[in-house]
């Protein structure tokens, strides 16, 4: 308890900074979990004893349903951005043609930056619809019937590959706008409920999550690329990579029915139901009757204003290039007909390479939180990624209708450029996601992870509007 009181008071003690040479902050786990008493109770608490010694995460399985359900929340939406290959041959003039020729119309050319608009508006108004809900229905009902409505999504979806859409090109592409929206809307429910459980863990939990996330745009760059170079034919590969999805979300289903199962998760759940107003009973211990529906807003934005701007930003920039312009970067060398140049250029160099960038940069949050929650630099370091739209809007992007200067004319630019978008976007999006929650009262912290999640997914609708008007001016 004496480590605790280094603690800036601002802050809940769920937070303690990572500080080299600090002797109060053991390596191991235990010595952030022996102090959930400390840190999720006040001081003077009739909540029983019992629930101020916190067990072991024996093995380490709730570290991992949170990573397996971050991998889980934004599966969908890398999914359908990664299959590129797939929506160009259902989307070109001629569904017919093999899936060598090339054929561009305007529903093709455009379709990623359709896809971020068509995503994002929803999830949106699902993240506002979650914080009116969180005090209304349980985390089981929003989280379970997101993940059946993506599953139900994901399973049409992957029916629809072989189904022969070349004569109504446009209600496919209507149809997948849909599904898309659908998808999206429930995917933000899911991740902002889960988002705001976790707030209720160690930190570690909620790194694990948002880890998870990246992770699984990792994993959708890697079955798109494994699909592309075993897979003959286009919509047999589509198959393939749909059904893996499917199959996930399905494992996020099963997960996350074991978490209350374990007695780690059960301790915080518990402390957390203890010390959240919100989830009593009408004829609680308030004695009123009266139960508090919407959590307040004013003291969560008063203590996270800033971080949440900061997450805004990150992912304003992430989303106005990628993948609307990454994406359609091409190879300089294209024409010498190589595999690399033509086949893999863009899905190593886009997706691949940004997911892995970006799974890292989160990952270093669990060794590294630096600059803290109320340092100046973490919105500095923010804006400075402002650079990196013209960086990548230089490079060969193709096809260049207007801004026909490409001033980066070699291939390990956008190589590096994508890096370090992936790896800013990893590391600066997730410190203030993982601050977020800890930085107000234990009571708010499900309401703050919704509030930081909206953010998150107000930054990435943003940044899509302006991700169609940077492609319409290239």
């Amino acid at each position: 308890m004496d480590g605790a009181e280094h603690v800036h008071p601002s802050l809940n003690s769920s937070y303690v900074p990572t500080v080299l040479g600090n002797h109060h902050i053991s390596e191991d786990e235990d010595s952030e979990d022996q102090s959930p008493s400390a840190s999720l109770l006040p001081k003077h608490s009739s909540v029983p004893l019992a629930v101020r010694y916190s067990p072991e995460d024996s093995y380490n399985l709730v570290y991992i349903i949170f990573f397996l359900m971050g991998i889980g929340s934004l599966l969908p939406w890398n999914f359908f951005i990664t299959a590129k290959e797939y929506w160009l041959y259902k989307l070109s003039n001629n569904s017919h043609l093999t899936s060598n020729e090339e054929q561009r119309s305007d529903l093709s050319d455009y379709f990623e930056s359709y896809l971020a608009i068509a995503s994002t508006i929803p999830s949106v108004l699902c993240l506002i619809l979650n914080y009116v809900l969180v005090n209304r229905l349980s985390p089981n009902v929003r989280i379970l019937s997101s993940l059946f409505v993506i599953l139900l999504v994901f399973v049409v979806t992957t029916v629809l590959v072989k189904v022969d859409t070349s004569d109504s090109r446009m209600g496919f592409f209507i149809g997948t706008l849909a599904s898309v929206a659908v998808v999206s809307g429930a995917s933000n429910l899911f991740s902002g409920s889960v988002f705001g459980i976790s707030g209720h863990f160690p930190m570690r939990v909620s790194q694990a999550l948002i880890s998870g996330q990246a992770m699984g745009g990792t994993l959708s760059a890697v079955a798109s690329i494994a699909d592309l170079a075993f897979a003959k034919d286009v919509t047999d590969s589509a198959v393939a990579y749909f059904l893996t999805a499917d199959i996930f979300i399905l494992l996020c289903i099963i997960a996350y029915l074991l978490l209350p199962k374990l007695e780690y998760s059960r301790h915080y759940m518990l402390a957390a139901t203890c010390t959240n107003p919100g989830v009593r009973s009408e004829e609680g211990a308030t004695g009123t009757g009266s139960r508090v529906l919407v959590p307040p807003l004013q003291p969560i934005l008063r203590k996270t204003w800033v971080l949440g701007l900061s997450v805004f930003y990150v992912f304003c920039i992430s989303i106005m290039v990628f993948p609307a312009v990454s994406s359609g970067i091409q190879s300089v060398h294209k024409d010498s007909g190589s595999p690399w140049t033509t086949t893999y250029f863009a899905p190593i160099t886009s997706f691949l390479l940004y997911n892995v960038a970006d799974f890292c940069g989160r990952q270093a949050t669990a060794w590294l939180q630096v600059p803290g929650p109320t340092s100046r630099v973490l919105p500095t370091l923010v804006l400075c990624r402002s650079v990196m739209v013209p960086l990548l809007m230089l490079c060969n992007y193709q096809p260049r209708d207007h801004l026909h200067t490409v001033l980066f004319t070699h291939d390990v630019y956008p190589v590096v450029f994508t890096c370090l978008l992936g790896l800013s976007n990893g590391y600066l999006g997730t410190l203030p996601m993982i601050y977020g929650p800890k930085v107000v009262p234990r009571e708010l912290a499900e309401a703050t992870g919704v509030v930081m999640s909206f953010f998150l997914t107000l930054g990435l609708a943003v940044g899509s509007a302006f991700s169609v008007l940077i492609v319409h001016c290239i």
